[in-house]
């Protein structure tokens, strides 16, 4: 018997339950606690009781990403998984909806500079003026130079599957385009039934840069969203497996505090252990070499004949108006769902 016996964790009920910083034997017994709350340009980070809750902080624009929101959530999402206390992250929105997408209309109506991160990007591969320059339908495009600018969006994304610990992206609104983007690298999607994830740029200058949609919906239902630019309603996101819940929107919050507080009573190296032998299965599917194939094809999809002609058109019309022409045919038009056809 050891002499220390009745000190030891298996003399209290549970004791695997304890708080991974509590106790005079834990590792971090006496060190301070990492910082539990920061806000960014585009989102705000806080850490309550086990959960690190990450929140887009755009709403005035649909938190449209920049290029500060993947240095910033990829830095979030560090931080949460360094943090002992931490036992589970949850990406959300502020506003009317999660992310409706990247800030396009910047490239598409021919502005010459883009929101600037915390450090300077002069001169540098992302610089703003050096993507536009790209952009410009009467230049010459360099592939590898989008590629490098629209690879580290994806890094930055792919920090919610990359994590050690859990990812959970609550969707309330809309996840469109480049929203699903990050919404599909979390290990587990709540929404609100009536939310709304498409990837519309397909109809005409964008292909869905991550490359998840086929490892989260299967092979033909995510080519029925892609061949058209549909999008689904999270009741049906739920249906089609993308969803793990859709409670009806008054009942989101509720719902997905349930599921946060089901995780974090789980020790964080079971979650973590956990989360590795599942995500080996999905790594080996090619995760990394769909989103390589994926970006290079949205590079390429934005510099066709076509992709020309819808930016051309935003710039003389505005996007707004390019997008409206663009999505009325297919009659979803501002439509906050699509049903697909009955039997």
């Amino acid at each position: 018997m050891s002499p220390d016996y009745e000190n030891h964790s298996g003399t209290r009920p549970a004791a695997w339950r304890d708080d991974l910083t509590g106790g005079d034997d834990s590792l971090y017994a006496g060190r301070p606690e990492p910082v539990n709350e920061y806000t960014g340009r585009t989102l705000t980070y806080e850490v309550t009781g086990r959960i690190a809750r990450i929140t887009f902080n755009r709403p005035e624009r649909g938190n449209a990403i920049t290029v500060d929101t993947p240095i910033e959530l990829a830095a979030a999402v560090e931080r949460a998984d360094l943090d002992p206390r931490v036992h589970v992250i949850v990406v959300s929105g502020r506003g009317k909806g999660f992310c409706g997408g990247y800030d396009l209309s910047v490239f598409a109506e021919g502005a010459d500079s883009w929101a600037g991160g915390a450090e300077s990007t002069e001169g540098t591969v992302i610089d703003p003026v050096v993507q536009a320059r790209n952009h410009n339908p009467r230049g010459t495009w360099d592939p590898m130079v989008d590629y490098a600018m629209m690879s580290r969006f994806n890094r930055g994304f792919a920090s919610l599957l990359h994590a050690d610990k859990p990812t959970v992206a609550k969707v309330h609104g809309f996840a469109i385009a480049g929203g699903t983007d990050i919404a599909l690298f979390a290990d587990q999607i709540i929404c609100a039934a009536d939310a709304r994830f498409g990837y519309p740029p397909t109809r005409t200058w964008g292909i869905p840069a991550a490359g998840m949609w086929a490892h989260r919906v299967g092979d033909q239902r995510a080519k029925r969203l892609l061949f058209t630019g549909d999008s689904l309603s999270g009741r049906q996101a739920q249906e089609w497996g993308l969803a793990i819940e859709a409670p009806p929107a008054d009942e989101l919050d509720a719902r997905t505090e349930e599921l946060l507080e089901r995780i974090s009573r789980v020790p964080i190296n079971q979650l973590v252990m956990a989360k590795l032998a599942l995500n080996s299965a999905l790594l080996n599917q090619g995760v990394a070499n769909s989103g390589m194939i994926s970006t290079v094809f949205d590079g390429i999809s934005r510099h066709t004949r076509e992709g020309y002609a819808f930016q051309l058109r935003s710039a003389t019309v505005g996007f707004r108006e390019a997008v409206r022409e663009r999505d009325e045919p297919f009659g979803d038009w501002k439509r906050a769902q699509f049903e697909p056809p009955k039997d």
